[in-house]
């Protein structure tokens, strides 16, 4: 699959992506860019805090890599309250998400990852769950079905998606706070790439770190994915100190271009000069024209 050998793509294809979460911002104070987000945010919790309520449902959508899961960290952080996780996927059945909502004390957090990809069964599960903290589930089967309640202490349901237009409306609508996380300014990224190199014990120049941060599609993840290679490259080819050179001399060795393009980025972008004249052209057109399929650039060339 082309995207596990994408240095570039935001998904989550790489094992050492996990140690991103030694240097993800725990609280909004530590969180770097989207700035109304975190004024909002910032906010919305204090005034929870002061009634002793449950956040309000929130729903954080846009593109992979910028985030989405390090905030609700932050939120349960900041609520000081515990966080459930789990994904879209993994709830099949009604059950499974029954039994995570039974589970929760007041007040806690329950993120649902990729929540655009629920199953129509479980989200219904999810509407009196959200409005009135129950839970309505079947016992039994045919005539002698019956419906109970079961009662839930309050909750803050976090939902994130790269496909917010995949959401019904009456999901979508049922989230009262609604945020959309937008590509980080380079100077932000730069800040993120110099804090993690200090976090992994690296010796880095600002203009090491910018070189980097323009490299990496405005995206955290990128960047720190890409911080880890041209750590590989100045530990093997110098003595392990990085500027701006040797940055730039890594990047341009993994094919990472001034405008953080790979070589399928170019690709792309020279099939709809050359072969449509500059477009407009469809996406199956286009993805015959480089022999990929619709969904790779869907999911993996975009949206950057």
């Amino acid at each position: 699959m082309i995207e596990a050998d994408r240095l570039i793509s935001a998904g989550t294809t790489l094992p050492e992506d996990v140690a991103d979460r030694a240097i993800r911002p725990k609280l909004l104070e530590e969180y770097v860019g989207q700035p109304q987000v975190r004024s909002q945010m910032e906010i919305f919790i204090k005034a929870a805090k002061l009634r002793g309520d449950a956040l309000d449902h929130l729903l954080i959508f846009g593109p992979p890599g910028l985030g989405k899961t390090t905030l609700a960290n932050i939120v349960a952080n900041e609520m000081g309250v515990n966080l459930r996780t789990t994904s879209g996927p993994v709830l099949e059945k009604a059950g499974d998400l029954a039994a995570m909502l039974t589970n929760l004390e007041p007040h806690d957090v329950l993120f649902i990852d990729e929540i655009h990809r629920l199953s129509p069964v479980v989200e219904e599960v999810l509407y009196p769950a959200m409005e009135d903290y129950q839970l309505d589930i079947m016992i039994g089967e045919g005539p002698a079905a019956r419906s109970i309640k079961i009662d839930l202490p309050p909750f803050t349901l976090i939902g994130a998606t790269t496909r917010a237009g995949s959401l019904t409306s009456p999901l979508r609508d049922r989230f009262g706070i609604v945020q959309r996380l937008e590509f980080y300014q380079v100077p932000d990224l730069q800040y993120i790439v110099s804090r993690s190199a200090r976090f992994m014990g690296l010796e880095m120049s600002d203009d090491g770190a910018l070189e980097v941060a323009r490299r990496a599609r405005g995206t955290p993840r990128i960047a720190n994915r890409l911080l880890r290679r041209v750590r590989d490259f100045a530990e093997v080819k110098h003595d392990g100190t990085i500027s701006a050179d040797i940055a730039a001399q890594a990047l341009d060795m993994l094919n990472v271009d001034a405008e953080g393009f790979d070589y399928m980025d170019r690709k792309l972008l020279l099939a709809v000069i050359d072969k449509f004249f500059g477009g407009p052209v469809g996406l199956d057109n286009l993805a015959a024209a480089i022999g990929e399929e619709r969904e790779t650039i869907e999911d993996v060339l975009e949206p950057y």
